[in-house]
């Protein structure tokens, strides 16, 4: 259980209590709404500008930001986020720093423990001085920004809304001065959620002595590169291609046998700290890029949209960020998709160039089993003292929580603040000797300083695909793949961050396969990947670019990972965009829209052959003789047959997957599921079709194919009546925008409705290029969304389009709290204003932020 859901059922009982004073007080009043709600024109003095700013808004809110100086840009940013969202940037310090506690109490004891144990917030401290000095400027001007809004505020029930209500139950929570290493912390958190998905590792150990290597291979399939093709083929790059320096760094081969292999039996999944981001498969990304010469405009077309968690504000702010005169001391000239409580932009384009991120995924992660004695642990041979340091948690309305944090030379020890964590290490078995009990701990490479906070910068103000590259050089963590086009008709594409290089621990698996005996040194890290060995490519022959989470190349080396997407999506995308010879701007928009199923003929197929003898069953498997494999929206013979496909197939996982594996390691029935349902067709008497939760029956893939059409006639009969043309797949697949504290079942209904939004019944779903995933293990709603839409038009950017899954404010009654969604649901997305003539056309409301007389800076 996280540690937001535990202060949520913690702040129920007092907020129904305190609900009656809530309304008395009038803290819900009109009075206190407009308490909270930022001015947006006319002028406001603050301190430390050295000039005047002009904020232009449109619309929908969005803020267009024109100054003078890259110190006076970066201060109003951090004003303007604060304007409309800094509950949430408060609420991501918190958790980022491990200081939640401060806020909801005890309930955030459990996050705030793991979060200090990894030391986010020390990485943090630590990488500030390690950036170049103009980032620094940078960061600390944005602070100055946030901090001048909160000077602007009479008192905590002023800034936001949820300080009212939270502060009935802790009045003594005080709003502290924002910090450069606040930003740094969150790009940690960025970090944790978009890291290769370490659950494969524990999976393949928890199952290792359970069922035959042959199953475990089944599990995991080879990623189909036939089928699906990778995001650069041998043609686009390889190790030995002379359009780039320097040569592979091949991976040590191991020396371990498979005997040798540890066995870990866990259920493990770091549940403790919120997921920001969103985890598991169906957080990802879709982009892709056009040249010119495939392009109806003659130049580049760029699309792109990430795969988050929703949530309520969502994850994005639009903005545009203008030196009034470009320059070196001041170059920003950019629009695109920021994140409230980091200064620049993140995925956009400036009057040059374009850029989108999807997630590479590469595995960063390792456990580690430890030997300790004591203060020692145990390293080739001999007892080195172990890493310590003594840590106090505050928490609202209880007493202080003292915690002694240690450290090896590979990572915090997370078995000291995680029973799951703790529970993995139990009875485990190395080299045949007696079970004994290990610690465990855990090398990342985020917790190793870096400079992804240059990175972000200088992708802002590139001009070019050399200055692109030099800037994805820095960006260390989260690894993401990088596509780029720009105004001179090039497009490209770089796989940058920090890439471990390590030896595996099973004779002919990959590395990070299991967790590693950390007492040889021989399995430590090795460094990390140079960049110069890293794919890329500039101008591919084919004249256009896929990036959405697939294998990145078929070479062995670099060696990535090998738990990639696999690639469903990104090879429907491949197949719209070549089944015309020219993509037009509107094609692109269709294309994100999409919400064809192109797993869904392989199994439909299969399940068609099933012999049924049962009517009633029939009448349902009846949708899907003539089905499109489409899964939209609204009433009618797609929406029907796609609701019942997904019912069969969630029942396929459970009953094909699910009885093997532990709570917390449950299959989500995502790409990877079904990648391995494929290989299983054709293996109609393997180990995986018999149900270990029916004993003395041994069934076949036919009879579990069988029951799963069955069980889910029943399922839908009961939730949506009999008859199966009147089943709708968004009665079912709904997405509620939910407040990460004050928006769940934990709280009062009216406090619910003020800041919740939905349900929203939605098309599309897992591994479906509008990939508004769920996860079968839970039910059909929606668990990930495209949290952004966007299509830059590198023919006129100013024909750009854009869209956000929420809307610019965090503030309820706000006008723009949700004033996109119903676009954004609709496939639809607005026009995208970049240059200054068409920001002053499109503005609404124009806000000057003037400096203080007393506080001019030179």
């Amino acid at each position: 259980m996280s540690s937001l859901t535990k202060a949520r059922r913690t702040l129920a009982i007092g907020l129904a209590v305190l609900l009656v004073v809530i309304i008395t007080a009038g803290v819900l009043g009109w009075s206190q709404v407009n308490r909270t709600l930022p001015k947006t024109s006319g002028t406001i003095e603050i301190a430390g500008l050295s000039g005047s700013v002009e904020v232009r808004r449109d619309e929908r809110g969005v803020a267009h930001i024109y100054a003078d100086s890259m110190g006076d840009l970066m201060r109003a940013q951090g004003f303007v986020h604060a304007q409309d969202r800094f509950f949430q940037m408060d609420l991501r310090r918190l958790v980022t720093s491990g200081r939640l506690s401060e806020l909801v109490g005890e309930a955030g004891v459990e996050s705030d423990r793991m979060i200090r144990t990894m030391g986010w917030r020390r990485v943090a401290e630590e990488e500030l001085p390690l950036l170049r000095p103009e980032t620094r400027q940078a960061l600390q001007a944005y602070a100055e920004g946030v901090n001048a809004w909160l000077a602007t505020q009479q008192d905590t029930a002023d800034v936001a809304l949820e300080y009212s209500i939270l502060g009935l139950r802790n009045p003594d929570y005080r709003i502290a001065d924002w910090t450069p290493a606040d930003s740094l912390a969150w790009l940690k958190a960025m970090a944790w959620d978009l890291k290769g998905n370490y659950q494969g590792e524990l999976t393949r150990a928890v199952i290792g002595d359970q069922v035959s290597a042959a199953m475990v291979k089944d599990l995991y399939p080879p990623y189909p590169a036939k089928a699906h093709a990778p995001i650069l083929g041998l043609a686009d790059w390889r190790p030995s291609s002379p359009n780039r320096p320097g040569g592979p760094q091949e991976q040590p081969s191991s020396v371990t046998n498979p005997a040798s292999a540890p066995i870990v039996r866990t259920s493990e999944n770091l549940q403790a700290i919120p997921a920001l981001f969103g985890r598991g498969e169906g957080i990802g990304s879709n982009s892709w890029v056009v040249s010119g010469s495939r392009s109806s405009t003659g130049k580049p077309l760029l699309a792109n949209d990430p795969h988050l968690a929703a949530s309520m504000p969502g994850v994005w702010y639009q903005v545009g960020l203008h030196c009034r005169t470009v320059s070196a001391q001041c170059p920003l000239d950019v629009t695109g998709f920021s994140m409230a409580g980091m200064p620049a932009v993140t995925i956009g384009h400036n009057q040059r160039i374009a850029w989108g991120l999807t997630n590479l995924a590469p595995d960063v992660t390792d456990f580690y089993l430890e030997k300790f004695d004591g203060d020692t642990y145990l390293r080739d041979g001999r007892y080195e003292p172990v890493d310590q340091r003594e840590e106090t948690i505050k928490v609202a309305g209880g007493e202080d929580v003292p915690i002694t944090i240690r450290s090896t030379v590979h990572g915090p020890v997370l078995s000291d603040v995680s029973p799951l964590v703790a529970s993995s290490a139990r009875d485990v078995v190395i080299d045949k000797q007696a079970p004994r009990t290990y610690d465990v701990s855990m090398a990342w490479t985020a917790l190793t300083p870096g400079k992804t906070a240059d990175a972000l910068f200088a992708l802002n103000a590139a001009q070019n695909f050399d200055e692109f590259r030099a800037a994805a050089k820095d960006l260390a963590v989260p690894s993401q793949n990088l596509i780029y086009a720009d105004v001179d008709g090039h497009i490209g594409y770089q796989a940058p961050g920090q890439i471990p290089i390590r030896r595996a621990v099973v004779e002919g698996a990959p590395p990070g396969y299991v967790p590693a005996p950390g007492w040889l040194s021989e399995y430590d890290w090795q460094g990390y990947v140079p960049f110069e060995d890293m794919p890329w490519v500039l101008d591919p022959e084919d004249g256009f670019i896929v990036a959405a989470n697939q294998q990145v190349t078929p070479s062995a080396t670099p060696f990535l990972t090998t738990e990639w997407d696999y690639g469903y999506r990104s090879q429907r995308i491949r197949d719209l965009l070549t089944s015309e010879p020219e993509v037009t701007p509107a094609k692109m928009a269709r294309i994100q829209v999409d919400d064809g199923n192109d797993f869904a003929p392989v199994l439909v197929a299969a399940l068609l052959k099933v012999k049924l003898d049962d009517p009633f069953v029939e009448e349902a498997r009846d949708l899907l003789k003539d089905w499109d494999h489409t899964q939209p929206a609204g009433p009618g013979k797609a929406s029907a047959a796609a609701i019942y496909y997904n019912a069969v197939w969630s029942q396929i996982v459970r009953l094909t997957f699910n009885d093997e594996l532990p709570t917390g390691l449950k299959a989500s029935g995502g790409s990877r599921d079904m990648a391995s349902i494929e290989v299983l067709l054709e293996k109609p008497t393997s180990g995986w079709w018999d149900n270990r939760e029916t004993p003395g029956v041994t069934e076949g893939r036919d009879e579990i194919l069988r029951q799963a059409l069955t069980d889910a006639r029943l399922e839908l009969t009961r939730t949506l009546g009999k008859n199966p043309s009147s089943w709708r797949w968004d009665r079912v697949h709904e997405l509620e925008l939910t407040h990460p504290v004050l928006g769940t079942e934990a709280s009062p209904g009216v406090v619910r409705r003020l800041f919740n939004r939905g349900p929203y019944g939605l098309p599309g779903g897992s591994s479906i290029i509008n990939a508004n995933a769920w996860d079968a293990s839970q039910g059909f709603a929606v668990t990930a969304v495209p949290s952004m839409r966007m299509i830059v038009n590198l023919g006129d950017l100013d024909e750009s389009r854009w869209v956000n899954a929420t809307g610019q404010s965090g503030r309820p009654f706000s006008d723009h709290y949700v004033d996109q969604v119903d676009a954004w649901a609709a496939g639809e997305t607005f026009p995208w204003p970049s240059s200054r003539a068409a920001v002053e056309a499109s503005a609404t409301e124009v806000l000057t932020l003037e400096p203080k007389a007393e506080t001019l800076r030179p």
